[in-house]
């Protein structure tokens, strides 16, 4: 099933389908985004472990740290 198989899949639905259809995709979404949050949240722990965070309130440092 194509991508614009879809969109006409979901033209046809009722209102009150496509609401669900809506309610749905947002949960995906947010659930997408929470794995990603953590994903990178123990990509961190794992720099942080192995000494390779940088931490600083120098402005200059931090912007020397971006461009490396």
């Amino acid at each position: 099933m194509t991508f614009s198989d879809v969109i006409e899949a979901i033209k046809s639905l009722s209102s009150e389908e496509k609401l669900e259809i809506q309610l749905l995709l947002q949960q995906y979404l947010r659930e997408e985004r929470r794995e990603e949050i953590y994903q990178n949240f123990q990509a961190a722990q794992v720099e942080h472990q192995n000494s390779e965070l940088k931490f600083s309130s120098n402005i200059e440092e931090l912007r020397q740290l971006l461009e490396e």
